[in-house]
Order: structure tokens, then sequence, then C-alpha cells
């Protein structure tokens, strides 16, 4: 028998069949959430990023006991940048690579394969059995295999947590919702870049491409239904 959780959320509850559900987690890597990555370096604010951390941590290893599977995206380029020639509107806009060109010292070190900057954080390292979608656009759904791990898998709920919450998060949410998926953003669990852009986000979401909700509310619906 699937198992059936009520989740709270934005703007009404949403029942939530756990074996169609999956996680996935945004970004979290050291060039958005550490001091002397990307974000940092061109002066975005990451002094949030512990409880952030913290509660995507949380969040997973609960989405693990219920058998939810948890699937990092990670956003990067290879160090020739052949996913991003100038003639791709990724070469203009992307702040990493711009900052790259700017300032020799770090060529090759922002968001680039192999290096600390692409890292996921220590905090949130993948367990055994989570899926990693490496990606280089905004959207999870650009140009990856998240599509087919999703149907493979036959879900159709996608919790979504991580960084930055008006960009990459926003991006696969949209891409989601125009997919079919029914996207729950944890709102506890994303960090924004830029002020007053959560609020956007979470305004967006709520009101035109999903759901919000948080780490605590799913905790205690899991919980809710093993007893």
């Amino acid at each position: 028998m699937p198992r059936t959780i009520t989740l709270p959320c934005r703007p009404e509850p949403l029942d939530v069949v756990i074996e169609e559900t999956a996680l996935v987690i945004v970004d979290m890597q050291n060039a958005y959430l550490s001091k002397g990555g990307y974000i940092d370096l061109v002066g975005f604010d990451v002094s949030g990023a512990a409880p952030v951390i913290a509660e995507t941590a949380r969040i997973a290893d609960a989405c693990r006991a219920a058998g939810i599977p948890v699937v990092y995206l990670q956003n990067g380029f290879s160090p020739d940048q052949r996913e991003a020639p100038p003639t791709a509107p990724v070469w203009h806009k992307s702040n990493a690579l711009k900052f790259m060109r700017a300032n020799d010292a770090y060529a090759g070190k922002l968001i680039t394969h192999g290096t600390w900057d692409y890292d996921i954080v220590p905090e949130l390292t993948p367990h055994a059995g989570d899926i990693v979608v490496p990606k280089a656009r905004y959207s999870g759904f650009a140009g990856t295999a998240l599509d087919q791990v999703l149907a493979a898998r036959r879900i159709r709920t996608l919790l979504v947590c991580g960084v930055a919450t008006n960009v990459c998060v926003e991006s696969t949410i949209r891409d989601a919702y125009h997919r079919e998926f029914f996207p729950v953003m944890l709102a506890d669990a994303t960090m924004a870049a830029g002020p007053g852009a959560q609020a956007a986000t979470e305004f967006n979401v709520e009101t035109f491409f999903g759901w919000v909700s948080g780490g605590a509310e799913l905790r205690a619906a899991l919980r809710a239904n093993q007893g």
C-alpha cells in the first residue's frame, strides 16, 4: 500500500505519496555557502548559511529514513568551460565566469569540476545510495539526466531545498512545474542571493508554481506516518 502524508504547506496542505516523492538538494556547494566561495567573492552575503546547511542535513536524514530518494544537484563547468562558450548566454550572465575572466588569480578555480569551490559542503556529503546530478545551468532540468532519474522512480512530488533560492532553486521549481511535477519548496532550507529575493521567490512559488513548507513540518508529517 502506498504511504500518504498530508504536508502542511502554503497556500494549502498537500497530500504526498511517499513512494512517489524525491528530495532535490540544489547546489549546496562551497561556491554558494562558504566564505571564500564564489558567491562570497562577488559580494553576496553568506552569513546565513550555517542554519540552512543544518536544516538541509536534518531533512535529508529524515527522507533517507523514510525511503525517499535524495538527489543532489551540483552546478559547475569543466576546466575548459566547454559547457559555456561565448555564444551561450551563460558565458555572459554567470557571475563566476565573469569574475574569473576579470581576475586571473581565480581562473579555473570557481565552480569548476575538481575544485574546492565546486565541492558539496562537508556537512552534506552525499551518502551511499544518494544520486548526484551535475548541471551547468540554473535549472536542474536543463541539459541533465534529472528527468530520467525521476521518471525511472515514478516520482511525482519534489521536495526542493538549497541555494540560491531566487536563482537555481526557483528555476528548478519552475521547470518541475512545467513538467507536471508537484514541487514543494522547503523554505527554511534555502538561502537567497540578494535583498528581498527570499520573500519574492516564496511568493512566486506559493502563488504560481507550487507549495511552500518547512523542514519541521515535513519531519512531523513523516513521523506521524511511521506511528
